[in-house]
């Protein structure tokens, strides 16, 4: 569906020093590029994959302008046509590392390399990390072994292949519940297995789901996915009574939250105990010339605000190059 432009400009972008590179082409990402892109500054985007969570979710009911939803993949499409005809490319790639060269921290101006999986190595005078957050996993036995063989994190791929078979879903907040539904609304059997006694998510969600009447147990964990080859039942174990059961499923859906994905970062001391990055009201890191957006600084995980902290980490990235250039010419 999406088309894999960056790729015959790759010497070329590696020759350049860039005014920022994006890392990420989420809703934050693509609207950092956007807005960089028309404040007239030197703009790539790596990533991986464009839309990141996105990309996976059936249908977005909350951002503006959709009053009736849109499906994440048709606003990821929208948006990376944005940036393309902006001319902003995006490099599939993976960052494996950023280093800063030719600055001391918080004097700048810098230049920082990036380098990928890929073997390739980016300059820029800024960055932008927009990463955002891949989701959390249970950390039980079978969970590993079974991933993609009836464990998945994503309704959207997956469900699908479970049409007419049973399945759970483990979680209990906005998506998990919004999974559960879009899982029901192309025959799924589906039951929702959630820690607590009641849900997290949205009170329009929770009316929506009860309406749907989708089998509910609550205050239960799943303790392991067992299955040769593929998920063939769990086990469950209550929280209060301790008692323990055992379910026979065709496929477990986990949706319990996320984890950032900073491992390339944690050298530079930017990211605090938990992988997440702070960052101030610009969108500011403690490495001058680095800026966070979205998921990956553990705000409110919501695609408008991703939206909104891109648009500001562009702005402060602008600003700060404009800083530099005026002591350049003094």
């Amino acid at each position: 569906m999406f088309s894999l432009t960056g790729f015959s400009r790759s010497k070329e972008d590696e020759s350049k020093v860039w005014d920022v590179l994006i890392i990420g082409a989420g809703p934050a990402g693509f609207t950092a590029a956007i807005y960089a892109a028309r404040f007239g500054l030197e703009t790539r985007i790596i990533s991986r994959d464009l839309g990141g969570n996105m990309a996976l979710t059936d249908i977005i009911e909350n951002y503006p302008g959709f009053p009736e939803g849109v499906s994440g993949s048709e606003l990821t499409a929208k948006m990376h046509e944005h940036v393309k005809k902006l001319g902003v490319d995006v490099i599939f790639d993976e960052v494996e590392r950023i280093d800063p060269t030719e600055c001391a921290y918080y004097e700048g101006p810098c230049k920082f390399v990036v380098k990928t999986k890929n073997g390739k190595e980016y300059k820029t005078k800024t960055i932008i990390i927009a990463v955002g957050a891949a989701p959390r996993k249970l950390h039980v036995p079978g969970e590993e072994e079974l991933t993609g063989r009836g464990v998945s994190y994503c309704a959207t791929c997956d469900g699908p292949l479970f049409k007419g078979r049973k399945v759970i879903v483990v979680g209990g907040g906005n998506t998990a519940l919004q999974e559960a539904l879009y899982l029901r609304s192309i025959g799924v059997d589906v039951t929702l297995i959630h820690r607590r006694d009641k849900f997290r998510a949205d009170k329009i969600l929770q009316d929506r789901f009860k309406e749907a009447g989708i089998p509910t147990i609550l205050n239960t964990v799943v303790t392991e996915i067992k299955g040769n080859g593929k998920v063939e039942a769990v086990k469950l174990k209550n929280r209060v009574t301790g008692e323990e059961t055992e379910m026979k499923v065709d496929g477990v859906f986990i949706f319990i939250g996320y984890e950032p994905k900073t491992d390339f970062v944690k050298h530079l001391g930017i990211t605090d105990e938990y992988g997440y990055i702070p960052v101030d009201m610009h969108m500011r890191t403690k490495v001058k010339g680095i800026f966070a957006a979205g998921d990956i600084t553990n705000v409110f995980k919501q695609i408008a605000v991703a939206v909104g902290q891109g648009a500001i980490a562009a702005n402060s990235a602008k600003e700060l190059l404009e800083e530099w250039n005026s002591k350049v010419v003094e």
